[in-house]
């Protein structure tokens, strides 16, 4: 652990953008150990802009990211930085010819200094990567010739061997099947329930955020449209305002449940009974 750096995450009124244009407009986000934060919002909203700036990956123009702690995280070289925050993004140059055990190995890359027996945690951090994203059987084929949904998790797994206390992921539930979507909404749940780990997770599916998460924040160009549990910004108004369309918003009577549903034109009204089906 770096000194002085711990205790979740935190953009505070970032400005972001990028070729001269501004893609995030004074949002805050704060993350913290044991909680699962959910960035929702359609596209070009912002939400993949504002997790790479919490990552370094943009400079925000305003604003600052800083540890729970106060810590700013621009005090941080680059390798303690990396022992504190790792991203999935939304994807990643596929290496030829190297094999899994050895893609999901470069997560050790903070620890190590010019010989990998310099990171004497690093083997044991490899196995319990790849096995909880379920691809040790796979260790030893090269990535390449992975499915797209196999190559996530592997992707995945490197994440977790770099052993940081902030997570972030952009999307990560991309190609999978359903199995596997269930399995690494699971993981997450699990790395904040039982190792708390501050999670913030880019998410398409409202459903699957209104699952998983803690607490949700909501964007609609840019700017937090509305932030608080699932329940306080998954409602309908919020969503229809920011989606454009009709979103109604139901909660099961007995499990508080949440789920959504897009009304287009052909779902406004149920079919008819005995219609022909195609």
């Amino acid at each position: 652990m770096v000194a002085g750096a711990s205790a979740g995450l935190d953009g505070r009124d970032l400005d972001v953008g990028y070729r001269g244009v501004q893609v995030v407009h004074a949002a805050s986000i704060r993350l913290r150990p044991g909680v699962v934060t959910a960035l929702v919002g359609p596209n070009g909203s912002g939400k993949s802009t504002l997790l790479r700036a919490l990552v370094r990956l943009h400079r925000p123009t305003g604003g600052e990211v800083m540890f729970g702690d106060g810590t700013s995280a621009r005090s941080l070289t680059a390798k303690e930085f990396a022992r504190q925050v790792t991203l999935l993004a939304q994807s990643r140059p596929t290496p030829s010819g190297v094999l899994v055990r050895d893609v999901v190995g470069y997560g050790r890359h903070p620890y190590r200094g010019r010989w990998r027996a310099d990171d004497p945690g690093g083997p044991t951090a490899i196995a319990y990567a790849m096995e909880v994203t379920g691809i040790t059987g796979m260790a030893d084929r090269p990535v390449d010739e992975l499915s797209g949904g196999e190559r996530q998790r592997a992707w995945l797994a490197t994440c977790l061997a770099q052993d940081t206390d902030v997570l972030l992921l952009d999307e990560p539930t991309t190609f999978l099947d359903l199995r596997y979507q269930v399995e690494i909404l699971d993981l997450i749940r699990d790395l904040a329930d039982q190792h708390a780990v501050a999670v913030g997770v880019v998410l398409h599916d409202l459903d699957h955020a209104a699952q998983i998460a803690d607490e949700v924040v909501l964007l609609q160009e840019g700017h937090v449209r509305a932030a608080g549990e699932p329940a306080e910004v998954l409602t309908e108004p919020h969503l229809t305002e920011t989606y454009g369309i009709r979103i109604e918003v139901t909660r099961d009577p007995g499990t508080g449940a949440i789920s959504t549903r897009p009304v287009g034109r052909h779902t406004a009204q149920p079919k008819a009974t005995g219609s022909r089906q195609r």
